[in-house]
């Protein structure tokens, strides 16, 4: 069955039927470039989740007063767009964080002691 598929011509570059050569893409940056966090790890998963709402909140100011900019004219609709979905991100984030608190929780407490 596979014995007839080196009976067809090899489909090479594409350049002899007309086809548009693919543009060189510029390389993914290395983690070398990628940008070092210098401050200390918290240690405890209060200061994590601290750290993570105080994000969360940062996120959802920033993508309001984008909006807002957006209304008056000051931002283009892609910044608007971009704000507006990083907030909801960061919502739907804290949302699944409670969630799983909650229900953390429920199970703890129908333990028997």
């Amino acid at each position: 069955m596979l014995d007839g598929v080196g009976r067809f011509p090899s489909v090479g570059t594409g350049s002899q039927y007309g086809l548009a050569q693919p543009t060189p893409v510029a390389p993914a940056p290395t983690p070398q470039t990628a940008p070092v966090r210098t401050e200390p790890l918290p240690t405890d998963f209060g200061t994590v989740l601290g750290q993570m709402t105080l994000d969360a909140i940062s996120t959802l100011r920033a993508s309001e007063q984008t909006a807002v900019a957006g209304v008056r004219g000051q931002a283009t609709a892609q910044q608007v767009v971009e704000a507006v979905m990083s907030a909801e991100q960061s919502l739907q984030t804290a949302i699944a964080i409670r969630d799983k608190v909650v229900a953390s929780y429920l199970e703890v407490s129908r333990m028997a002691i």
